[in-house]
């Protein structure tokens, strides 16, 4: 049933993102389609799901837009380490409309458990999840979690839907190969069927039936034991009823219900799609070997989800945040921002003698931890008293080598530097060994360093020496100058502490990589390339969930006026997708990630065979050679890591 027409006519647009590197956006197909197909009604129970449906399979560094267009069926194939995460995309597309209501029709999407062949599991809804990729500005970037192991999905007509597959691998997994599938079955609409098969008397008596039940538990205030017991009678009573009924006879056997996914969601009409997942014997390190450290806005959180400063809520919602980002081998830190980009920071939003900083601090899947300046919440403590009871406390702890304070943002002129001398030196009074992190892009510009504006922001560190240990700069600066780093470097003294971060914000723009709405998915992964070819030891991001003032969970997301789309933004409150108070990750959350384990594997590549190897293998496989080369497809990923897995795994494994 595969569609016909003339396709000599079409003429297809431009390819254009937001930033120049999506996938034909806004671009509504125009081919003619045969009307003899159309003709009639069709029963997707009869049909095989391949007459259909197109499926195909798109590398998770695909942006995969509702006018992608099918490409062939393939079985996939793919490499992880062991606590790594990787991921694919299954794209679905209607060839014919087979239901009513505006939709092309209905498909039911199944993942079964991956299985080796010595009985080990990756179990799906713990190690396997899956998304549906949802267009924010037209353009793919929400992961909307989807039920598992069965989901059921509307296509539209002209329009691709993407899927977001997920595999965690745990660190204990044994190594092996481990197969499973991806089930795809186009069904009819449940309402539809429903009305299909039961009168409107059957429908108002089932109705009736799942009622009086509901009717009959839910008052059950001030009931005795005994009486409550007679309700769940009543109630089991009333629901057997419903299941003995005639519109459910079908469904039972001599051992009770038949299994719905045996009976209706695999059929000989489905669509099957292997799935091979190669688990080898290296380990991702729990703790990341480069510091990503992500700024979390708490005024954002307390606005949209109507949560007190330093109340029971506010400390909660803190705290869902906070565990839900370690997921992605990110350091979160909360922040606030004061006049003239002096930002107060923070991990934890507990005082360090309380029992949850520890579990904070001590958690291995974080890298770094920011202290504030001054009290989070009023204490009563001046702020120096309260820095001081901070730092006493945190130093005598064995997590303390991750600490750094974050005290002011991008600094512009002398006073801003003074201020943070004058901070820095009341941290060292306390703790000589403190870190200070500094974020920069230029020297003071009242009183310039050097002659040139990049002589004198190389001047940077030797004008805030000692009181800065972390120099942070913007990628912006380096531009296209890859050579600019080594006199970066040059200026850094690491026999004396000191390191060399870098970071991202609404600079560079493209074609230099970014994590941008709309960028090419290897421009998002890039990033942290980036940052390994250039030698940077960290990296900060300013945002996460930086997006316009609202002071509702379920309000429109509006991105900041000023900014390119989606910076500052890596995540989306649930609410705005489902009921789910659960965050919603971003494509481009889930290519940083990405981009933080491929950092793993190139530290693994350099201690067998050295830095300089590690640096050659990046360009030998076209995967990145500088900011504005670097590969627009996957393929390159893969042989990367494949050359890690074939050089560096164990002899006696896989």
């Amino acid at each position: 049933m595969e569609n016909s027409g003339n396709h000599q006519d079409v003429i297809v647009p431009p390819v254009e993102g937001v930033a120049g590197g999506g996938t034909a956006y806004g671009w509504s197909e125009s081919v003619a389609r045969d009307p003899t197909l159309l003709k009639g009604s069709i029963d997707p129970t009869k049909v095989h799901s391949s007459e259909l449906v197109h499926v195909w399979c798109m590398p998770s560094t695909a942006n995969v837009g509702p006018q992608d267009m099918p490409r062939a069926l393939e079985p996939i194939s793919l490499l992880a380490a062991r606590n790594e995460r990787e991921s694919v995309q299954i794209a679905i597309r209607p060839k014919v409309s087979w239901a009513g209501s505006g939709i092309a029709g209905t498909v039911q999407v199944q993942c079964t458990d991956l299985c080796s062949i010595s009985g080990d599991r990756l179990v799906v809804g713990e190690s396997l999840r899956m998304r549906r990729v949802v267009p924010v500005l037209g353009v793919p970037d929400a992961l909307v979690p989807l039920a598992m192991p069965l989901t059921q999905l509307n296509l539209f007509p002209g329009e691709t839907t993407a899927i977001w597959v997920s595999i965690d691998v745990p660190n204990s997994q044994p190594p092996g190969q481990y197969e499973g599938e991806l089930i795809i079955t186009a069904t009819r609409d449940v309402a539809e069927s429903t009305t299909q098969f039961l009168s409107k008397s059957e429908r108002h008596q089932l109705y009736r039936e799942l009622k009086n039940c509901l009717d009959v538990v839910e008052p059950i205030d001030g009931k005795s034991p005994d009486e409550l017991v007679e309700k769940v009678k009543s109630a089991t009573s009333s629901l057997r009823r419903v299941l003995l009924s005639p519109p459910f006879s079908d469904l039972f056997s001599d051992n009770g219900l038949v299994d719905m996914m045996d009976e209706d969601a695999i059929t000989n009409y489905s669509i099957r799609l292997k799935l091979t997942l190669t688990v080898w014997d290296f380990v991702l390190p729990a703790t990341p070997s480069l510091p990503a450290v992500i700024g979390i806005s708490d005024t954002v959180i307390e606005d949209r989800f109507g949560v007190k400063h330093g109340s029971s809520e506010w400390y909660e919602a803190l705290d869902q945040h906070f565990k839900w980002l370690l997921q992605y081998k990110i350091s979160p830190y909360f922040c606030r921002w004061g006049e003239n980009m002096r930002v107060l920071t923070y991990t934890c939003p507990w005082p360090a003698d309380h029992p949850k900083s520890d579990e904070y601090f001590s958690d291995p899947r974080l890298a770094a931890y920011a202290v504030p300046y001054s009290p989070v919440v009023s204490c009563g403590d001046t702020a120096k008293d309260y820095l001081q009871r901070e730092v006493e406390i945190l130093r005598t702890k064995n997590h303390w080598r991750k600490a750094y304070f974050y005290l002011w943002d991008e600094p512009l002129n002398v006073e801003h530097y003074h201020r943070i001398r004058d901070m820095a030196s009341d941290i060292h009074a306390y703790a000589p060994d403190a870190r200070i992190m500094t974020t920069y892009y230029c020297g003071p510009n009242d009183s310039p360093l050097a002659p040139n504006n990049f002589e004198a922001f190389l001047k940077v560190p030797e004008f805030l020496r000692p009181h800065t240990q972390i120099y942070c700069t913007s990628e912006w600066v380096i531009g296209n100058r890859e050579d600019l780093a080594k006199d970066i470097i040059a200026e850094i003294q690491p026999e004396n502490g000191e390191e060399w971060w870098t970071y991202v914000c609404m600079g560079p723009s493209d074609p230099h990589p970014n994590w941008h709405l709309g960028m090419r998915g290897t421009q998002h992964r890039a990033v942290m390339w980036r940052v390994w070819k250039e030698g940077g030891t960290g990296f900060l991001y300013w945002g996460a969930n930086c997006y316009e003032k609202a002071m509702a969970p379920s309000a429109e997301i509006k991105f900041r006026r000023g900014l390119p789309p989606g910076d500052g933004v890596l995540y989306y409150p649930g609410q705005v997708f489902s009921s789910s108070q659960e965050p919603v990750a971003s494509l481009r959350l889930e290519r940083l990630l990405s981009g933080l384990q491929d950092i793993e594997y190139f530290k693994l590549y350099a201690s067998r065979f050295g830095r300089g190897e590690s640096l050659h293998l990046l360009e030998k496989t076209g995967m990145y050679h500088g900011p504005e080369q670097y590969t627009h497809e996957h393929m390159p990923i893969d042989v990367m890591r494949g050359e890690v897995f074939r050089t560096c795994r164990s002899e006696n494994n896989i």
